[in-house]
């Protein structure tokens, strides 16, 4: 597309006037503009399960673990975290896939790197409270992860409102699983 587009601005440069556009451009410009798209919307979709392949690493002996942890009533079944965090993911890269669509990496920049600096941190949760078992880090490790990603979602809401608005049920799951967090490193003080 940027090709065509290239030279639709050379003819313009050259002739002073508008040129005229051939069937075949405008059918180029639009497969190409298709197939950046779907690219696009598969490499945010990578990026953000690719945070949750190394959170995964970090879980995938933790169902013992959390079976073995005194939890307070309200924490829900091991089996649901799966499930709920794939939807979530999935969520995650639509939403940065339509703020890039919107406006290109360069357009909105500052949204995206905190999307992927979120990420990380989302990641980085796992490991701190399932492998190095360090329950006020993982306390205080979130509620950093919760301020990311608000600030992510006000700067997505900002650029296309569907992309903020996708970064909602994230939001909440973090809220509940930082409650979760605090309670199970106060239930759990010798192990946590």
């Amino acid at each position: 597309m940027t090709l065509v587009l290239d030279d639709v601005e050379q003819r313009i440069q050259n002739s002073g006037r508008l040129p005229e556009i051939s069937l075949n451009d405008v059918i180029a410009m639009h497969k190409m503009s298709r197939h950046r798209r779907i690219a696009g919307l598969l490499a945010w979709l990578l990026t953000a399960f690719a945070a949750a392949a190394v959170g995964g690493l970090a879980s995938a002996e933790s169902s013992e673990f959390y079976r073995e942890l005194v939890r307070p009533s309200w924490a829900p079944p091991g089996w649901l975290f799966g499930p709920v965090w794939t939807v979530l993911y999935a969520l995650m890269g639509v939403a940065a896939w339509l703020v890039w669509r919107e406006r290109g990496f360069s357009g909105a920049r500052t949204a995206l790197v905190l999307f992927i600096v979120q990420l990380v941190f989302n990641a980085a949760w796992t490991w701190i409270f399932f492998v190095w078992r360090q329950g006020a880090l993982a306390f205080a490790e979130i509620l950093v992860l919760w301020g990311l990603i608000l600030a992510t979602l006000v700067l997505f809401w900002r650029v296309n409102r569907l992309a903020g608005a996708l970064l909602v049920p994230y939001l909440a799951w973090v809220s509940f699983a930082a409650a979760l967090t605090l309670a199970m490193w106060r239930i759990n003080p010798s192990v946590l």
